[in-house]
């Protein structure tokens, strides 16, 4: 029996699901790795929810609370285990705007907005309009992410105070840059070095903990996440937005409200397919959907400025070994742990180790073999794999994926356009028989027309469909042309081997003459003779 998304929703808040396959069921040794998977991710979602509050305008606990109630609700009864949901860059990059211009109260108000949208889209089922995404498509999205998280870490290499300064701030230079560049190199070998010699412990958080003890160990003056911002605060307080509840409040915060919500699925649903294919898991887009939706709501009453799934923190979660909720539970509790008790300590991790962490999502989530195949793939599928890159980091993920779809779109409907084609024969009784192939569609209505020959054809003509399909109002519109122009002609046009649905849709728009359901079960080659007048010419 298929679940509904709402069915699903009240079933996932069951945490008993969390140990359904063999190797993730709740022994000492997974809650282990769950655990220290959770922190690891907890240490890396610091400099990026700072980070993308100075982007977006706000104070930097406006992006702790959303990475961690965002992060709570959405591991708690998100589509999938293993995602980790917080602060994105890519919302807030258009959440700028309209905090500069009607000020934070109008940011929380379209985040619960926002969040509403979302789980609509959930109840919907909306999420399975993913699969529609082509795998050049899911490429390209890999690697612009890819880009767009390297590019996102060069801030870090600027003297601390300055990156948000007109002309972005001052690059660093001489010793404290090769002390970064160092730090961050020596982080990504122990990540790479590590789970050759162990696994006991995940290999991001070693690089880590190893960095960030010989910084404080020998006080080397390199920038550290207090030189970001302090994170220390309090319990998210419960605060509804201060906005006049009037049209010209909607009027300001519905556009906003859209495009965060569509970029916000995005994200997260092509997110929830990579973790999938990691972890050997299908389904649970539209429960992803109703999740970040419920996730925004909340956060938009708690003073968060909401967010989506991160491809970055979600492939370090994965690949430190997590399975199963536990890890983005404890991920966010940890942050929350984080601003509430140990600011003073978090805030002495040098911004190299976790820049390193970074560098090695990056490495791994680039889809390297997309280089190899390019000169091997269809040229259209090489041009719509860089082109969503270059988008994706030119433009955000929304917009390069809908581009990619529709330019995927429009190439499969010009190749199956140029199959229509016919074969033809003669009965014996006299009549000509047109055997077409290849779908019938608005691509390919014009070339159909164009394979019939009315002064020339004998007086009965019989259009064969065994091998095509009728499938839109154009084809129709197709159909009724051709019968016209041979009933001018004073002459006769059947249709034969009609399938079911072509059956159907004829039928309906009322073109056939015989209303019959032998033919669709090709038990008996009933010819349909055809009614003209019913669309029009035009």
């Amino acid at each position: 029996m298929k679940r509904t998304p709402l069915a699903s929703f009240a079933r996932r808040l069951d945490l008993a699901d969390l140990s359904l396959l063999p190797d993730e069921k709740l022994t000492p040794s997974r809650l282990r790795i769950e655990l220290l998977a959770g922190l690891t991710v907890a240490l890396a979602l610091v400099p990026e929810a700072v980070a993308f509050a100075f982007v977006a305008g706000v104070h930097p606990l406006v992006g702790l609370y959303a990475a961690f109630l965002v992060g709570l609700i959405t591991a708690l009864i998100g589509g999938r285990p293993g995602m980790i949901s917080g602060a994105t860059g890519a919302l807030a990059v258009v959440m700028v705007a309209l905090v500069a211009e009607h000020g934070i109260e109008y940011l929380f108000a379209t985040v619960v907005l926002m969040g509403i949208l979302q789980v609509f889209a959930g109840v919907m089922q909306w999420g399975k309009f993913i699969r529609l995404v082509p795998h050049p498509v899911m490429l390209g999205f890999v690697n612009g992410l890819a880009i767009v998280i390297f590019l996102a870490q060069m801030s870090q290499f600027k003297v601390p105070g300055t990156a948000g300064t007109p002309g972005g701030g001052a690059w660093l230079s001489g010793m404290p840059l090769v002390m970064m560049l160092g730090l961050t190199a020596l982080t990504m070998v122990i990540i790479w070095g590590m789970p050759k010699l162990t696994k006991i412990v995940p290999a991001p958080l070693a690089g880590i903990g190893i960095v960030a003890a010989l910084v404080i160990a020998f006080g080397l003056d390199v920038p550290r996440v207090g030189d970001m911002a302090s994170i220390k605060g309090g319990l998210p307080p419960f605060h509804i937005p201060m906005v006049p509840l009037n049209l010209e409040t909607l009027e300001i915060i519905v556009p906003y409200a859209v495009i965060l919500a569509a970029i916000g699925l995005i994200e997260s649903l092509l997110t929830l397919n990579l973790v999938g294919e990691m972890t050997n898991k299908r389904g649970g887009a539209s429960q992803e959907c109703i999740a970040q939706g419920t996730a925004n709501i909340v956060t938009g009453f708690f003073g968060g400025m909401g967010g989506c799934a991160m491809i970055g923190q979600s492939m370090i979660n994965v690949k430190s070994g997590a399975r199963t909720r536990i890890a983005g539970i404890s991920a966010a509790l940890f942050l929350l742990t984080f601003i509430l008790f140990a600011s003073p300590l978090i805030e002495l991790i040098p911004l190299a180790a976790l820049v390193g962490v970074m560098f090695m999502v990056v490495i791994g989530t680039f889809a390297w073999n997309s280089l190899k195949i390019l000169a091997k793939v269809p040229a259209m599928d090489a041009f719509v794999i860089i082109l969503v890159t270059v988008v994706t980091v030119m433009e955000d993920l929304a917009v390069a994926v809908v581009v990619g779809v529709i330019v995927s779109a429009l190439a499969y409907a010009w190749n199956n356009a140029r199959r229509i084609h016919a074969k033809t024969y003669m009965t014996p009784e006299g009549a000509k028989v047109y055997q077409v192939q290849g779908p019938l569609f608005f691509g390919s209505s014009d070339g159909f027309i164009e394979l019939f020959q009315p002064d020339s054809d004998p007086s009965v003509v019989i259009v064969d469909f065994a091998d095509s399909r009728v499938v839109d109002q154009s084809a129709l519109q197709a159909i009724e042309a051709v019968a016209a122009k041979f009933e001018a002609a004073g002459k006769q046009i059947q249709l034969r081997h009609l399938s079911r649905d072509c059956h159907r849709l004829l039928n309906k728009a009322g073109h056939l003459m015989i209303d019959s359901d032998d033919d669709p079960d090709y038990q008996v080659a009933v010819d349909y003779g055809v009614r003209t007048g019913i669309l029009g010419s035009h």
